[in-house]
């Protein structure tokens, strides 16, 4: 929504790939870049990251995904995304 400056409705998860369950206290963070920024559409990589076991902490990536939202005006339509 940020990039798109207003509302965007998700059209495509491209890629998701599970590498990890996550588990009953795990410290979970979630980074998410912008890929690319078309006319109308934005792609998105995420990534999961759990931390266990508190007394010695460690890292696992769970998951990863590449999400594509599109642009869309006030009557659900896509929208041209603004150039700064």
């Amino acid at each position: 929504a940020r990039v798109a400056r207003g509302r965007v409705a998700t059209v495509a998860v491209n890629e998701f790939v599970f590498r990890s369950a996550v588990s009953v206290g795990d410290l979970l963070s979630i980074y998410a870049r912008v890929e690319k920024v078309g006319n109308t559409s934005v792609t998105v990589h995420v990534e999961a990251w759990a931390e266990r076991n508190p007394s010695a902490p460690f890292l696992v990536k769970v998951t990863e995904a590449k999400v594509t939202y599109v642009a869309i005006d006030s009557e659900g339509r896509p929208r041209q995304i603004p150039k700064d």
